[in-house]
């Protein structure tokens, strides 16, 4: 038997979509389907603005180009994260202060932001690691505090959400990521998500190559041209399209994943309260839209251990994040503090394959596979 770690999953209506998108004559960016899916995430979640991307890195390059960061502007982080969420405030010139994980989650640790800010931090940058809810109350009180500005990377976090507040929601700007691996698919793509009005107007600026022209579509200017900086940020109407049959089954795809997760989670439970791993703890107050399952395993040996006898046995499982405080790129920027949580997860955290096609068989090959690695171990 062979399982890979991610297996993309079709709704049924993509290609159909995409050939309307083609029959449509329009097939650049902002066309029908583009605003179909700007019209259901501002409908389903209340979010003030949408704007497709063409990954979610665009969308966080797009949110470092809105607040204006400027060379040593300082943006606090976790260094347990994907490059993207670093990388669109390095290339403004920003300084990046890294904080750890909490102690049971791979997310910020609200505790240790404080003392990082300064008259220089501009911004704090959230990620909702696994779609589970940073503690954001305690960051918005941060930014009301010292008038810092709040980015939500939710890359992981569709359809989850923070006492009963959509995860996109909460902070100025939010980045979500629709790549292959995630919930909602469209291959490549993302979105930038705008709630503080302030932004609004010059975001399609930006977007669009750094000219008014989509003012210009909307009949509000006789003309168009370059205003402001920008990039080429906005997708076709091709990802569109295969996006919005994707939104269409939301619920039904979020049923699934839930349903695989808490079969991992059941069966597992038993090796986890013997000690032999950690399960993944849901953050108070916070959702699971079943993003991801994963263990936490003693060491680094029992992970790269576990991996093997898994590959061995025809299962793709993988490991995740490595610290950026300590990447080649930024070590040596980064001010000498140990952070042992982002550390800890960066060494032990094992992911296991989830995805919608994923059958209960298959499933209960996986934890049988684990049971017996432990077992042996035991032995």
């Amino acid at each position: 038997m062979q399982i890979p770690f991610n297996k993309p999953y079709m709704t049924g209506s993509e290609t159909s979509y995409i050939a309307q998108a083609v029959a449509n004559g329009h097939i650049s960016g902002d066309g029908i389907f583009t605003k179909k899916c700007h019209a259901f995430f501002e409908q389903k979640y209340g979010f003030r603005k949408c704007l497709l991307t063409t990954s979610c890195t665009d969308a966080l390059e797009m949110a470092a180009i809105l607040l204006d960061i400027q060379a040593e502007d300082e943006v606090i982080m976790p260094s347990y994260t994907f490059v993207s969420t670093s990388n669109a405030f390095v290339l403004r010139g920003a300084k990046i202060v890294f904080a750890d994980s909490l102690s049971s989650h791979p997310n910020i640790d609200p505790d240790k932001i404080e003392s990082l800010i300064n008259p220089k931090t501009k911004a704090i940058v959230v990620v909702h690691y696994a779609g589970q809810a940073c503690e954001m109350l305690k960051i918005m009180e941060l930014a009301k505090k010292y008038d810092l500005f709040i980015i939500e990377d939710a890359a992981q976090a569709i359809d989850a959400f923070y006492m009963g507040k959509p995860l996109g929601s909460w902070g100025d700007m939010a980045s979500f990521s629709f790549h292959e691996t995630k919930n909602i698919i469209s291959g490549e793509g993302g979105m930038l998500v705008i709630n503080n009005e302030k932004f609004v107007k010059r975001a399609e600026i930006i977007r669009e190559k750094g000219t008014n022209r989509s003012a210009f579509f909307r009949g509000e200017i006789d003309k168009y041209g370059w205003v402001d900086i920008g990039s080429s940020f906005l997708p076709s109407e091709i990802i569109a399209a295969f996006l919005y049959a994707q939104l269409e089954n939301l619920d039904n795809i979020q049923a699934k994943r839930i349903k695989i997760w808490n079969r991992y989670f059941e069966k597992l439970n038993v090796l986890a309260q013997k000690g032999f791993f950690k399960l993944p703890q849901i953050p108070d107050q916070a959702t699971n839209n079943a993003h991801l399952f994963c263990l936490l395993c003693n060491s680094a040996e029992d992970r790269m251990e576990l991996i093997k006898h898994l590959k061995n046995a025809g299962i793709y499982a993988v490991f995740h994040y490595l610290s950026l405080h300590k990447s080649p790129f930024y070590s040596s920027k980064h001010d000498g503090r140990v952070l042992p949580f982002t550390d800890h997860f960066s060494d032990c955290l094992l992911r296991l394959p989830l995805f919608y096609e994923l059958s209960e068989e298959k499933i209960d090959y996986i934890i049988e596979k684990i049971e017996a690695f432990f077992g042996k171990q035991k032995n």
